[in-house]
């Protein structure tokens, strides 16, 4: 079963500035809560029981704010407030949840999982990329009934315009069935021409430990990054199983400003 979470938050959000400047973008309101707070719901209710964090010096506020007990504490003593109470009880809850982990160099997100190997318990375990939101529907979820079904590793996709397809990770793929299909291979931002479908990674994956060792051996790839991509095909080159889950609910992309402006006002208009 999946009981672990991973949630790289060390990137410096720059493609938020300079909304980022002063607020970890993990932070940023989104109708009425943090960004993040989306992600926790998403893994709690998938019945993840511990969350690993992936977090730099510099964002030490993200920290701060599932530790902000003194202060919440002193407004409750003074104003017997039933919703802030309520919002005390649920970050203590989260808090018992999440552990922290460092990345202090920007070295990509493979880089970031990496940080995690001696955290892992079970074979396999889930990892969630803030900037993509899915409304409605729990996609991690889904990914879990497919993980528990196909005894495989699992990733989320979505189809894309194939116009777009230069801009997302796709898919090679076949047995494709209403809401899966086996993963032959992954190519980083093909042109239209090389693209072998117009099926992008989504940011939720059910990863295995041993993508560790991959990670570790290697070589830093764009960018003078380690991308978790790069190590997804290593292990599907040595034979490990990947199945794509086509999920269900409305995705949202709140990594950029344009992206998080409209994803602010669809929250707003799907609650």
């Amino acid at each position: 079963m999946i009981k672990q979470a991973i949630i790289p938050l060390a990137g410096m959000g720059t493609r938020l500035l300079p909304l980022t400047s002063v607020i970890p973008k993990e932070l940023l309101p989104m109708n009425g809560k943090p960004n993040i707070e989306y992600i926790l719901e998403e893994c709690v209710n998938a019945g993840i029981k511990e969350i690993i964090f992936i977090i730099s010096k510099k964002k030490s506020s993200i920290k701060k704010y599932f530790y902000s007990d003194k202060l919440y504490k002193s407004i409750i003593s003074k104003k017997k407030n039933k919703n802030i109470k309520e919002k005390y009880n649920k970050l203590k809850n989260y808090k018992k949840m999440i552990k922290f982990v460092y990345q202090n160099k920007p070295r990509g997100t493979g880089d970031a999982v990496l940080k995690c190997k001696n955290y892992i318990k079970g074979n396999h375990f889930l990892m969630l990329l803030p900037d993509d939101l899915i409304m409605n529907k729990n996609c991690s979820k889904e990914m879990i009934k497919i993980y528990k079904s196909k005894k495989s590793c699992v990733i989320a996709t979505k189809r894309v315009n194939p116009k777009t397809v230069s801009r997302w990770g796709i898919l090679s793929l076949k047995n494709k069935n209403k809401t899966s299909f086996e993963i032959e291979d992954v190519i980083e931002k093909p042109s239209l021409k090389d693209a072998p479908s117009n099926y992008a990674i989504i940011g939720r994956y059910i990863l295995p430990k041993k993508i560790m060792n991959i990670l570790k051996n290697q070589k830093v790839g764009r960018g003078g990054e380690v991308h978790i991509t790069d190590a997804i095909k290593s292990l599907i080159y040595k034979g490990e199983k990947f199945y794509g889950n086509i999920f269900k609910g409305k995705y949202l992309d709140s990594g950029t400003l344009e992206g998080y402006i409209k994803s602010n006002l669809e929250i707003t208009r799907l609650k």
